[in-house]
């Protein structure tokens, strides 16, 4: 893929997944995939594996990151905050005004919202279908695919990922062999090594400097960039993970009491993107607009920096042989994270009754034998999440 995206072409493209991208992380993963590699062709199968386990393995929001390098690569660096404004932006929006007008209200039974659950189900077995045909096609990655599912299952540390994924890597390099031919072509990344060098810099730099710089200047506001810039740079596995890390920052510090808190949680589950947008509606809480912009850029500038700091070196380490071998290993095991995510949060979550089976059938057959595209199953499920909640 070369560097031909403009800034408004990824920004509209990212905006649409923005908009319907219901479900969480992994959900977000399985639209990611619908629309950038089967729909647009903007990477292929096993390049697009490839970013899900580097991203993986790095602090932060996993799917965030991978939107993020997609639009580095179709774009540069504006690609990729093109990518991130139109992901991230319509959330963080949307929190914000429930934070100013919809504090009190309770989403958390709402039909519709669970009709959006529902449809995850379905969006995340595609991806989990199409990937494993692809990235664990024998019966040896098929084997570390399930291993690792049972074990994600069964080992919840916010580490055991890495862990899973770091010891299918080194099966890979010892038993799966040197690949015959180049699988992948080479990318083209259109950034440097000296920006990555800068990108780590700055990430290590503003993660030691700014608690120095909190005890030595006293600013509420750049305590509360402190605050969630250490919280997205230390927090791994994303998601849920995030929220004690972001309640010891602002409900034991006094900034927010538990009820605003937990009104908030319940808001961030009803509307599409990254969960990590939850920091908009606290920061907007504390400080209003100012505070809710401030809090959702630190939330995420260390995303941005960890991906734009790694991709440079990526494409070398990659395309070697021996760590195409590890990559065998690593991408197996992707798969068998997501087939644990499949039961775990997401099945477990939004299936309890046979009428939800039965939706998540009825979305993962318009999915995969109709081919509807996703934010038309996502619509559909919305309404018959909300229709069924007033007869039951």
């Amino acid at each position: 893929m070369r560097q031909k995206g403009s800034f408004l072409e990824i920004l509209g493209v990212s905006a649409k997944l923005g908009f319907t991208s219901f479900g969480g992380p992994i959900a977000h993963l399985g639209y990611f995939r619908d629309e950038y590699v089967k729909r647009r062709k903007w990477l292929d199968e096993k390049s697009y594996a490839d970013l899900v386990a580097l991203c993986q393995f790095l602090p932060g929001p996993a799917s965030s990151q991978v939107g993020i390098s997609i639009g580095i690569l179709r774009g540069g660096l504006w690609g990729g905050l093109a990518s991130w404004c139109g992901f991230t932006l319509p959330s963080a929006l949307a929190l914000m005004m429930f934070a100013f007008m919809l504090k009190s209200y309770n989403v958390s039974s709402a039909g519709w919202l669970h009709g959006l659950m529902i449809v995850a189900v379905a969006v995340v077995a595609q991806a989990v279908w199409g990937m494993a045909r692809s990235l664990a096609p024998d019966r040896t990655r098929g084997s570390i695919a399930i291993l690792t599912a049972i074990l994600s299952l069964l080992w919840t540390s916010p580490y055991s990922q890495l862990v899973l994924i770091a010891a299918a890597g080194l099966f890979g390099r010892l038993f799966l062999g040197k690949p015959e031919t180049p699988e992948t072509p080479r990318q083209g990344i259109p950034l440097s090594k000296w920006t990555g060098v800068v990108a780590w810099t700055l990430f290590f730099g503003l993660l030691a400097g700014l608690p120095l710089l909190r005890q030595g200047i006293q600013s509420h506001f750049l305590a509360v960039f402190d605050s969630f810039y250490r919280v997205g740079s230390l927090v791994f596995g994303g998601g849920h993970v995030v929220l004690p890390m972001l309640q010891t920052e602002v409900v034991q510090t006094g900034w927010l009491t538990d009820s605003q808190f937990l009104a908030g949680y319940g808001a961030a589950q009803a509307v599409p993107g990254p969960l990590f947008t939850f920091s908009s509606y606290l920061g907007t809480v504390m400080n209003g607009w100012l505070g809710g912009l401030i809090a959702l850029a630190a939330m995420f500038l260390p995303s941005f920096l960890l991906v734009a700091g790694s991709l440079p070196f990526w494409e070398t380490i990659r395309s070697r042989s021996h760590f195409q071998s590890a990559l065998k290993g690593i991408n197996a095991a992707v798969v068998g994270i997501l087939l644990a995510a499949l039961y775990n949060p997401v099945w477990t979550s939004a299936v309890h009754t046979p009428l939800d089976f039965c939706l998540a059938l009825l979305a993962f057959g318009l999915l995969m034998l109709w081919k509807l595209p996703p934010w038309v199953v996502v619509l559909l499920s919305a309404a018959a999440g909300q229709v069924t909640s007033l007869f039951l």
